[in-house]
C-alpha cells in the first residue's frame, strides 16, 4: 500500500491501526496485535523509502518499548519529504476532541484565551496533531459502512469509499481504484467544486 501511494504521489496516508475501543478485546488478542505492531515497526520497512513515519494517539496505555520505538522512527524519518504515513495507535476521534476541549479550557481558565473568540482555526491549533491535514478520501474496508470514530474533525468533508475486502487482502491496485473513484467526484465543500487530485490525503 505504501509503495502504491508513493507511485501515485500521495502526500499523506493515515492508517487506523489500533483504536481506543480495541482495548475491550480479549487481552491475548490485544497483546498479539501490539506485539505484531512492535515487530513491524522494529523491522523498519520504510528504511530505504522517502517515507516519514508519524504516530497519533495516546502513550499511557501502550507498552513502553513500543512507544520508544515509535518515537525513534518519528525522529529518524522527520526530514523525509515524500509520503507521510501516520499510524493511529490507541487513537479515538472523540478522545481527540475531548482532549482538545480540555486544552482550550485550561488556557481559558489561565486567562490566556477568551472563550468567545474560539474559532474553528483556534480549535484546530490545539488538536494533538495540529499540522495534520484534512482527509480528502476516507476508505473503509471489510464491508463496514461506518467511520468508527476515525478522525472526525479532519474527515468532516472527506469523500467516503467502502469496499468488501478485508484490509490484509488489499494492495496498491485497490488503493489506485479508490483514488480513481475519488478523482471522479465533485467536491463542493458546501459551495463550488474544488479541484483536487491524487496528491491529497487518504485515511
Amino acid at each position: 500500500m505504501v509503495h502504491g501511494a508513493l507511485e501515485i504521489g500521495l502526500r499523506h496516508l493515515t492508517l487506523y491501526t489500533f483504536s481506543t475501543e480495541n482495548w475491550s478485546r480479549d487481552p491475548e488478542e490485544v497483546g498479539a496485535i501490539l506485539d505484531l505492531l512492535h515487530d513491524e515497526v522494529a523491522d523498519d520497512p520504510f528504511r530505504d523509502l522517502d517515507v516519514r513515519l508519524r504516530w497519533h494517539g495516546r502513550a499511557g496505555r501502550l507498552p513502553p518499548d513500543l512507544v520508544d520505538l515509535l518515537q525513534l522512527r518519528e525522529r529518524t524519518t522527520r526530514s523525509r519529504t515524500g509520503l507521510t504515513v501516520t499510524m493511529c495507535i490507541d487513537y479515538g476521534g472523540r478522545d481527540e476532541i475531548t482532549r482538545t476541549a480540555a486544552a482550550l479550557a485550561r488556557r481559558a481558565r489561565a486567562g490566556h484565551l477568551d472563550p468567545d473568540l474560539i474559532s474553528e482555526e483556534v480549535f484546530a491549533r490545539h488538536l494533538p496533531q495540529p499540522d495534520m491535514p484534512d482527509v480528502d478520501l476516507l476508505w473503509r474496508t471489510g464491508s463496514e459502512q461506518r467511520t468508527s470514530n476515525f478522525l472526525p474533525w479532519h474527515a468532516a468533508y472527506a469523500e467516503l469509499h467502502f469496499t468488501p475486502e478485508l484490509w490484509p487482502d488489499t494492495d496498491r491496485r485497490d488503493l489506485w481504484q479508490a483514488v480513481t473513484a475519488y478523482t471522479g467526484r465533485q467536491r463542493r465543500l458546501g459551495a463550488t467544486p474544488a479541484a483536487t487530485g491524487p496528491a491529497g490525503h487518504a485515511g
